[in-house]
């Protein structure tokens, strides 16, 4: 096997461009004695190719093929396979180890004792403790041994359908693996800008900018944004108020949103963390967006935790209504500025605020239910988040600095209506790489009705797209249609979006 450089720097590049962590290299045949030089080189290549493109990469080598080119599972970290670790960054064994495999393993690593993933596959077949419900058993072993865990088919919740339903089995879960593992989390914010709409990339709808464009069930994983970290802070209430991401009620934007829905008594409040972050603030003033949607006088509120080293800690309440009762708990409370109307139909109430902590760091942003006057009821919804150092709305390029183009186009018939499948792809003009997230692309199904000569239809969103190019598949076209205009909606990455009028379109006659 003769090493490719090209190879190497192509898998960079698709790393690269749709935003992968690293590679697992997973080779599950025989190679020739004689051709392992080679593929070592690969791997010390790739490694340091992906250290370059992507900081913060890792490549990692699975145990199969030993360093004599026979697939063998080792199911642990030894001389066999150590070769491949020794110039990668870590190794993911076979699920068939033993109980005092973690521990040897530990000692051939050395120093890299944590670049050895112990492999559990959930769905049991011969890994360590049976998987499932036991996968905290092989957990405890590897987190005693002081090594990693590599969790293969986690989707045995879905897949299995385990009872009662997928979201309490999932949360169940993962629950036990963290109890295991401990409380294991990703902090951000950590650089600007920050968004989340709480997406993790599935639901039974589709929202942007606080509308439903769509009412059907998807899935698309590359939607997903940061998850909030869910935590009962607060023991005040006399029930808890239930905190989930949600994929029934109204999204502000995707599919999802953070529903809190409970009690409370007179006077009471609760609190809870969504974010752990590490944000250092500089000079420059800091905005904040986020939108609301509650029931009743269901108030939802944010608390902000910022620290320096000199200064020592701050804690700052954002809250519409009822602030007083928070006045002596806070170090300030700030009243956001409403930016949607009072009677706006979405229900969805925008809110905006900016502050300035230069030296200081955020560490952690939580949210605050309390109710003005106090029901007992509370039902709020919490739609995005977003943290920019700019409040003015992105400018996208207009779609006269776009070439759409329409290709592969087949005409068919389904159930007596004529479809049409195609490939619509877009670049700029400049032949800059385009800065965005996502595309949104809707159709308008045009007519000419009499006595109009004028095109006229409903625009009809159809899908999203995270590179520059979307497949349309057997469209459905009413008869009577003259043209169909699809138009691709620029994203940017803190959530905003381009007006529809202003998008780049591609028109195919009917």
């Amino acid at each position: 096997m003769r090493v490719e450089t090209r190879s190497v720097e192509l898998l960079a590049e698709l790393a690269v461009a749709l935003g992968f962590d690293g590679w697992l290299l997973n080779i599950e045949v025989d190679i020739d004695v004689e051709q392992i030089p080679n593929l070592k080189e690969f791997i010390s290549h790739l490694t340091q190719t992906m250290h370059s493109s992507v900081p913060g990469s890792l490549v990692i080598w699975y145990d199969s093929v030993t360093i004599g080119g026979f697939v063998s599972y080792q199911n642990q970290l030894n001389e066999q396979n150590k070769p491949f670790f020794d110039i990668c960054d870590g190794i993911f064994t076979n699920y068939w180890w033993q109980e005092d495999y973690p521990e040897k393993s530990a000692e051939v690593a050395g120093d890299r004792k944590f670049d050895v993933y112990m492999g559990i596959d959930v769905f049991g077949r011969g890994t360590y403790g049976g998987g499932g419900w036991d996968t905290n058993v092989a957990l405890d072993v590897i987190v005693k041994s002081d090594v990693s865990a590599a969790l293969f088919a986690p989707g045995w919740v879905y897949e299995t359908n385990q009872p009662p339903d997928f979201q309490t089995a999932q949360n169940r879960w993962w629950g036990l693996v963290e109890q295991s593992m401990g409380n294991v989390v990703q902090k951000y914010p950590s650089a600007l800008p920050f968004y989340s709409n709480f997406d993790q990339g599935r639901g039974s709808h589709i929202s942007v900018d606080g509308v439903q464009v769509s009412s059907t069930q998807w899935n698309n994983i590359s939607s997903q944004t940061f998850q909030p970290f869910v935590e009962y802070a607060d023991g005040s209430t006399l029930k808890t108020i239930d905190v989930l991401v949600d994929f029934t009620e109204a999204s502000f934007g995707g599919g999802g949103n953070l529903t809190f829905r409970g009690t409370l008594e007179a006077d009471a409040t609760f609190s809870t963390r969504l974010f752990l972050g590490q944000l250092l603030m500089d000079s420059l003033p800091v905005h904040f967006t986020y939108s609301v949607k509650s029931e009743g006088n269901s108030q939802l509120g944010l608390s902000l935790i910022f620290s320096s080293e000199t200064e020592g800690e701050k804690t700052l309440l954002i809250a519409s209504w009822g602030t007083n009762r928070f006045s002596s708990k806070f170090s300030d409370v700030i009243v956001p500025h409403r930016l949607t109307k009072l009677n706006d139909a979405s229900g969805w109430a925008v809110l905006e605020f900016t502050i300035a902590m230069n030296g200081y760091t955020l560490t952690e942003i939580n949210a605050i239910c309390y109710n003005d006057p106090p029901p007992v009821e509370y039902l709020a919804v919490l739609g995005h988040i977003k943290i920019s150092t700019s409040n003015t709305p992105t400018v996208f390029p207009p779609s006269t600095s776009w070439i759409v183009e329409g290709q592969d186009i087949e005409w068919g018939d389904s159930q007596g209506s004529k479809t049409v499948s195609l490939k619509i792809s877009w670049k700029l003009k400049d032949g800059k790489n385009p800065p965005y997230q996502a595309y949104n692309i809707y159709v308008e199904k045009q007519s000419i009705r009499a006595p109009r000569t004028q095109l006229e239809g409903e625009v009809e969103y159809i899908g999203v797209a995270h590179v520059e190019a979307f497949y349309v598949s057997q469209l459905a076209i009413p008869s009577g249609t003259s043209s169909l205009k699809f138009m691709i909606q620029v994203c940017d990455v803190d959530g905003g979006s381009q007006k529809l009028e202003d998008a780049p379109y591609f028109q195919l006659n009917v």
